[in-house]
């Protein structure tokens, strides 16, 4: 496929950028700084801003999907106009875990162990994830990582366990992947399509 990433210059962003170039699909990667893309055969990087909906629009037109790695500060509106403006129908999303719930069934952001001091950072991927869940026309993923996503090694398929709304733990109660294998899960959906206007989740079982 020809896929665009949004953020391709970012931690996530660019790890799905390098899977996706790995598995041979071909690139587009968007960032505000190009050149700390990933530059791999396959990999178009482009400047780009993901808060202008015509810009981006004019970046992605063509492509098969868009992924998007950036922060929630640009509203799904934006996202979503530009992607109809494009005429691309599939998006899949970075996500919060803020969202997800855990074992009692309380959303972790409504959790009386959640900081108080991160609530107002996190709070607009459940707005955008919200947002989202009303759009009709565009076939949308949201991909919720583990309650910690980090940089470390690439432990590859298998190492992880996919979830839908509820928080995926270890055996310790821990929830955690590495940007390398949650770029792999992302990628994963992108050609198996197993979460269609859904949100899923993935961690280290």
């Amino acid at each position: 496929m020809q896929v665009a990433v949004l953020g391709a210059s970012g931690k996530g962003g660019s790890e799905i950028t390098k899977e996706l170039a790995a598995r041979g699909h071909t690139v587009v990667g968007i960032s505000r700084h190009p050149d700390a893309i990933p530059d791999l055969p396959g990999v178009q990087r482009k400047a780009g801003d993901a808060s202008k909906p015509d810009e981006l629009a004019r970046l992605i037109k063509g492509v098969d999907a868009v992924i998007s790695a950036v922060h929630f500060d640009i509203p799904s509106a934006t996202l979503l106009g530009a992607v109809k403006q494009a005429g691309v129908n599939r998006l899949l999303v970075m996500g919060g875990a803020a969202s997800l719930k855990g074992a009692d069934g309380v959303m972790l952001y409504d959790s009386p162990h959640f900081p108080e001091e991160i609530k107002p950072i996190v709070k607009p991927a459940i707005t955008f994830l919200d947002e989202l869940r009303e759009e009709q026309e565009v076939d949308w993923t949201f991909f919720s990582p583990a309650m910690v996503i980090f940089e470390g090694e690439r432990k590859g398929p298998g190492s992880f366990e996919l979830g839908g709304d509820e928080l995926v733990t270890d055996g310790d109660g821990n929830s955690k992947i590495s940007y390398a294998d949650y770029a792999i899960a992302m990628v994963d959906e992108l050609e198996q399509h197993n979460h269609s206007r859904q949100r899923f989740t993935a961690a280290y079982p």
